[in-house]
């Protein structure tokens, strides 16, 4: 395709402002778009993106030496940067990219009916539970999201929970080819306000949940709203459907939304005598799942929830709000819920290592709100103690610190901060932040612990936390390891190094049952 024609998609306020070439080709054919550097290859342009960490207007020159025919750029490179390449200044290299990315690819959403859920908490699991209803409706599903992309039988890790613009409308035009006719997307806050979905076109949005997160990035609660609400204002289709919980505070303003768009609204509430499209009428909740009965627009419909923890009994909802507006068969709805996956590092249960061993829970919850959903939905299940192992990532918001402590220190027996993702914040400075939430609680040095009651130390050492947790707990009581879930790393400065809290969990649980050896 031409780099003019390209350029052609890009509106007034993001177009070019300067064209500059040293070459003879002005409008050069492009074979590929790429923002790495690294993956430039002879025939291509590359976008020069700024992050928090690199710059890619540094990597011009390389960009050129393996190949690059173009450059797309917010500054204009020297001459002798340059060499044969056009490049081509434009106000905001990232929108400009959200743009030429969908026409490059050949419009691939829309192919397809998409369905996209946002929300601070519980966006993988709906997405789960939809596509596993979709597929027991024989759909041709994909799914993108926090955890993975999957379609077709191919399995992709999640850099993004909504990937950039260039990675998103690749991964649809994949999909395309795979005769995939029905994607579920997790829409994040990011991705709406970087305009990252640009050129998607959604038959559904729903709405989950709004707490407090991404302060560091909005700003404050009204911004980071605004930027969810887009979904519905501008990427969902006037004559689709906006699945809302409206058993959520801020439910109102994407209600709003909705109908100025002039989407059909679909109510889902956990409250039976609350008017809702699709209502909980009862449900029983233990460690193994829930049986849950709901109230549908064609009628009653039983369930068996194989998800842990009560605070899902909203996202199915959610989820089964999303299927009636696909208008899907009530018993085909029931089967797809019975059937869905284990979410990763959702509410998930690591497996006993031997006999007389706690429960073992890791949760991605990682605010405030989560923590506390969370550890409430496991209260109840326990008989003995309640043991709490968590920390705050680094460089992201302070406000939140204390607050998700607070929630551990409302439900726990006993708990241990410590490290999440430091990042490049001391660890010590991120734990001074998080013991001020738990001021209900009793400090004690960490081998006391055990012997205390409503208490909690701190150990930056995350391994060392998870080791201590587990290997004291009875086995009557509950270890719950919240916030990093799914994740297979932890940022250290600004090494990604393995771990995870599963793999911890097992190793910790081996050396307990074998009376100290792993």
């Amino acid at each position: 395709m031409k780099l003019g024609k390209l350029l052609d998609a890009l509106p007034p306020e993001l177009a070019a402002r300067e064209r500059i070439t040293a070459g003879d080709a002005a409008d050069p054919v492009i074979r590929g778009i790429t923002y790495d550097s690294r993956k430039v290859a002879p025939g291509d342009l590359f976008v020069a993106l700024r992050g928090s960490v690199a710059d890619g207007h540094d990597y011009l020159e390389r960009a050129v030496h393996l190949g690059a025919v173009a450059l797309l750029v917010e500054e204009a490179p020297a001459t002798d940067v340059l060499g044969s390449a056009v490049a081509v200044v434009v106000p905001d290299s990232r929108r400009a990219m959200s743009r030429i990315a969908p026409r490059f690819y050949g419009d691939p959403a829309h192919e397809m009916t998409l369905v996209g859920v946002t929300g601070t908490n519980g966006k993988t699991s709906t997405t789960y539970l939809v596509e596993s209803i979709l597929q027991r409706a024989r759909m041709r599903t994909g799914l993108i999201g926090t955890v993975e992309v999957r379609f077709a039988g191919e399995v992709q890790t999640a850099v993004n929970t909504t990937p950039e613009s260039l990675d998103l409308q690749a991964t649809l035009r994949a999909m395309c080819t795979q005769n995939v006719d029905h994607v579920v997307m997790e829409v994040s806050s990011h991705g709406l306000e970087l305009e990252r979905i640009h050129g998607c076109g959604f038959r559904v949005a729903a709405m989950t949940n709004l707490t407090q997160d991404h302060l560091d990035f909005h700003g404050d609660m009204e911004t980071y709203r605004g930027s969810k609400e887009r979904l519905f204002s501008e990427y969902l289709d006037t004559d689709g459907v906006a699945v809302i919980n409206i058993d959520d505070p801020s439910a109102a303003h994407f209600v709003e939304a909705a109908r100025e768009r002039g989407a059909r609204l679909l109510t889902v509430s956990r409250d039976p005598n609350r008017e809702a499209d699709v209502s909980l009428s009862d449900a029983a909740v233990s460690i193994e799942g829930s049986r849950v009965s709901l109230a549908l627009p064609s009628g009653a419909l039983e369930v068996e929830l194989p998800l842990v923890g009560d605070f899902n009994l909203e996202n199915l909802l959610v989820a089964v709000g999303i299927a009636v507006a696909l208008e899907i068969d009530p018993e085909v709805i029931a089967e797809g819920v019975r059937h869905c996956p284990q979410v990763p590092g959702r509410m998930e249960v690591v497996e006993a290592q031997g006999a007389g061993e706690p429960t073992v829970v890791v949760d991605y919850a990682h605010t405030p709100d989560a923590v506390d959903k969370l550890l409430a939905a496991v209260r109840p299940l326990v008989k003995g103690r309640l043991i709490a192992v968590f920390g705050c990532g680094g460089d992201r918001d302070r406000a939140k610190r204390p607050l998700m402590a607070r929630a551990v220190a409302n439900h726990a027996t006993l708990a241990i901060a410590t490290s999440d993702n430091p990042r490049t914040e001391d660890p010590l400075a991120i734990l001074a932040d998080v013991e001020a939430g738990l001021d209900s609680l009793s400090r004690v040095d960490a081998n006391a612990l055990d012997r205390s009651d409503r208490a909690y130390t701190t150990l930056p050492d995350r391994s060392e936390a998870i080791a201590q947790a587990i290997s004291m707990a009875k086995p009557e009581d509950a270890v719950v390891l919240a916030g990093k879930g799914h994740e297979d790393y932890q940022i250290v400065g600004t090494a990604k190094l393995p771990f995870d809290d599963r793999d911890q969990a097992r190793r910790a649980l081996r050396t307990r049952a074998s009376g100290g050896e792993a």
